[in-house]
């Protein structure tokens, strides 16, 4: 299966820049996967749309504002003092570097995105904050190693409070599509008003619609609905770079389903109700999470999913998904093509292109059904 045929043509204005004011005065285009039938609606009904015994997933992995800028030694260069006005003589200029996975084995260490890319090198030095310029503490670490994509391996110094820091320095990872810098805002508005577990570097899109009134009308409708965690990292939003769908890979992103979650999935599994995934983060843990336990159940625990889901893939836990739109070509177009089928998304998506709804992290949303 040929990647170019997710392709598709979307005007650069309908790529949401911001958020709208209310949460849930998105657009929502109703995919019917049974009839191909498209219903153009708004989200804030999105309540009046589920089944009695519908169970709704959540993901509720909190974004950090994993974005950090700073400068970088020479690669031959020494440690230097923080109070050392010397310091910076041989800095080579200003970095950015995108935290994507915290490694298990060293908390210190890890996996990240750096820009400019061909100029950071193994060895080389890099510092975050103001300590050089100040004397006040900031955040330091190592280029340990280099991986196939470009991605780096680095170590953090020791501190004793490095999420403070990085809550400090860091800024919104925002996606490269939302063409501004993040504005104080966004710390509130690219996180789901349930987020709690900290460890994401980009949104659980689908879920920024909701709003505490919303979920409010979940439980009066006797909507049971629980959570999982998967925090969003590389594998997310990962280019594709092959030709071929079947040769692509995916890296591991971190995920916990509690025994409380397990639990209310399996029963919603074992008694014929469906199962309504918010965002393609939560069909790839539920999916992973069956596939693990070769019985067609949910295994409680955590782990590191790679799942990649695309058309000919067979669906053992989910059955209904909202979710944004996304990008042509990626992994997360293909993954909502293998539940409802590659032709009626495609149209979906010509559909929601020539009514103008708004796409991307910011913008409206799809409901299939």
């Amino acid at each position: 299966m040929l990647v170019s045929e997710f392709n598709y043509s979307l005007p650069a204005e309908l790529i949401a820049q911001e958020t709208l004011a209310d949460r849930a005065a998105s657009r929502l285009l109703r995919v019917n996967r049974y009839s191909g039938g498209l219903h153009d609606d708004r989200f804030r009904d999105f309540p009046d749309l589920l089944r009695a015994g519908d169970l709704v997933v959540f993901n509720n992995t909190r974004v950090f504002p994993a974005r950090l800028y700073g400068t970088r030694s020479g690669a031959k260069a020494q440690p230097v003092s923080s109070r050392n006005p010397a310091a910076h003589d041989f800095l080579k200029g200003r970095i950015e570097v995108l935290l994507t996975r915290q490694m298990s084995e060293d908390p210190n260490e890890w996996e990240c995105l750096v820009r400019p890319g061909r100029k950071i090198g193994v060895g080389e030095q890099l510092f975050f904050g103001d300590q050089l310029f100040s004397g006040q503490e900031g955040l330091r670490a190592e280029v340990l190693a280099r991986g196939s994509f470009g991605e780096r391996r680095i170590r953090f110094s020791p501190t004793a409070d490095f999420f403070g820091l990085v809550e400090r320095f860091g800024h919104v990872p925002l996606p490269p599509y939302i063409d501004r810098a993040d504005l104080p805002g966004d710390r509130d508005r690219y996180q789901t008003v349930y987020a709690r577990e900290r460890g994401s570097v980009a949104a659980p899109t689908a879920g920024l619609h909701f709003t505490p009134e919303i979920l409010a009308r979940l439980r009066d409708r006797d909507i049971e609905t629980t959570e999982i965690t998967l925090h969003v990292g590389l594998g997310t939003f990962q280019p594709v770079h092959v030709e071929h769908v079947e040769a692509h890979r995916l890296h591991r992103e971190h995920y916990e389903i509690s025994p409380g979650a397990a639990e209310k999935i399996n029963r919603a599994l074992g008694t014929g109700r469906r199962v309504v995934a918010v965002g393609t983060t939560t069909v790839r843990t539920l999916e992973y999470a069956v596939g693990q336990s070769g019985n067609g159940t949910v295994r409680p625990g955590c782990g590191e999913a790679d799942i990649f889901i695309y058309p000919g893939y067979e669906f053992r836990a989910v059955g209904a998904l909202l979710t944004n739109f996304h990008l042509p070509q990626s992994t997360l177009l293909m993954l909502v093509c293998a539940l409802g089928g590659k032709e009626l998304v495609m149209e979906a998506y010509r559909h929601a292109v020539g009514q103008k709804y708004r796409f991307y992290s910011y913008g409206d949303c799809m409901f299939l059904e």
